[in-house]
């Protein structure tokens, strides 16, 4: 079963900060916004992070909130210690939804394809929130 107590202060952790952001961004946009999952994730290709699965949220809240929003979206990544080079919202194809949050530290393979993007939507689907260049 693994170690329990390590198990335990992950899980205790995860669920702290999804309700602690969920309350955060209520507060903030002022009406009804779920995070339905809180995951910490490491991709085949190099890539590692976060991502918030929302409902509720939409690119005009982004638009409106985002100077407000920022300095939670940089304590969710610093409690859980991860240091993303990107953040991002992901944008339910055709529409203004936004499907989830996410930070990311990109592997060598993929932050080409972030940085050659231009302005908060590099992507029809991607919303730009913070985007670190290299030097």
């Amino acid at each position: 079963m693994g170690n329990s107590i390590g198990e335990n202060m992950i899980t205790e952790e995860l669920l702290k900060n999804r309700s602690g952001f969920e309350e955060k961004i209520r507060k903030l946009v002022g009406r009804p916004v779920l995070l339905i999952e809180l995951d910490m994730f490491a991709l085949p290709c190099g890539c590692a992070g976060i991502t918030a699965n929302t409902r509720g949220l939409e690119v005009d809240d982004l638009d409106v909130f985002e100077p407000q929003l920022l300095p939670y979206l940089k304590e969710m990544a610093s409690n859980l210690g991860v240091k993303p080079s990107v953040v991002f919202a992901r944008l339910v194809p055709g529409s203004s939804i936004v499907a989830s949050l996410n930070w990311r530290v990109l592997c060598s393979r993929c932050y080409p394809e972030f940085a050659r993007g231009e302005g908060k939507t590099p992507r029809p689907d991607l919303y730009l929130l913070q985007f670190e260049k290299r030097k």
